[in-house]
C-alpha cells in the first residue's frame, strides 16, 4: 500500500487540479457567490469522486461501465444536465456581484451528482481501484482508504479553484465586466462537457 500511495496521490492531484467541468463550475460560483459559498460545492464535488472509488471498489461500478448503453446514457444525462448549466450561467442577470442576491450557487448534492452521472469520473475511479489496489483481503480496506486519501486530495485543489474565482471577483465589478466573465465560463463549461464525448 506505501508503494502505491505517492503514485496514486500524484494520479489524485492531477486528476482534481486540472480544468474540467467541475473546476469550471466551482470557478464560476466562487466568482459569482464567493469563496464562503463555494465551499458546500467542493465539498459535494469531492464526496461524489471518492463515493465513486468506494461504489466501483466494491465492485459495483465494474460492472456497470462494462455496460455500454449504461454508459451512453450517463454520458448523455451528464451532457444534458451540464449544457443546462451553462445556459443558466450564460443568462444570468448582468448585475454586478454585490447585487447579485437572486441567484443561489449550485447545491452541494448538484455538485456530487454531477461527478455521478460523469463516465469520465466512472473511468477515473475505475483506473484508481485497478491500478493502486491489490487483489487480497485487504483490498477493501485500501479502496476505503484511497477513497478518503482521494477526498482529501482534491479538497485543495478544487479549493484552489475556488480560490481563483473569488481573487477575479475584483475586476468583475461591473455588469459588462460580470457578463463577459459569465459568457466566457458558460462556453468553457460546454466545451469541457462536449470534449469529454469527441476525446
Amino acid at each position: 500500500m506505501l508503494s502505491t500511495l505517492l503514485p496514486f496521490m500524484l494520479f489524485a492531484f492531477v486528476a482534481s487540479i486540472t480544468p474540467g467541468p467541475t473546476n469550471i463550475l466551482v470557478l464560476s460560483n466562487s466568482a459569482r457567490f464567493g469563496f464562503r459559498a463555494t465551499l458546500p460545492i467542493i465539498l459535494g464535488a469531492c464526496a461524489g469522486a471518492a463515493l465513486l472509488v468506494l461504489v466501483v471498489g466494491s465492485g459495483f461500478g465494474q460492472s456497470l461501465v462494462q455496460l455500454p448503453k449504461v454508459q451512453t446514457a450517463m454520458q448523455w444525462i451528464g451532457i444534458a444536465w451540464l449544457n443546462y448549466l451553462a445556459w443558466q450561467i450564460f443568462s444570468a442577470p448582468t448585475r454586478t456581484i454585490e447585487a447579485d442576491t437572486r441567484q443561489k450557487p449550485l447545491s452541494p448534492i448538484g455538485a456530487a451528482s454531477l461527478q455521478l452521472i460523469n463516465p469520465k469520473s466512472w473511468m477515473m475511479a475505475l483506473a484508481v481501484v485497478s491500478v493502486f489496489t491489490g487483489n487480497g483481503a485487504e483490498r477493501q480496506s485500501q479502496v476505503v482508504y484511497l477513497s478518503l486519501a482521494f477526498f482529501l486530495i482534491s479538497i485543495p485543489c478544487l479549493g484552489t479553484w475556488a480560490l481563483l474565482g473569488a481573487g477575479s471577483a475584483r475586476v468583475l465589478r461591473s455588469t459588462s465586466a460580470m457578463q463577459r466573465f459569465n459568457r466566457g465560463m458558460a462556453v468553457l463549461l460546454l466545451a469541457a462537457a462536449w470534449l469529454s464525448v469527441l476525446a
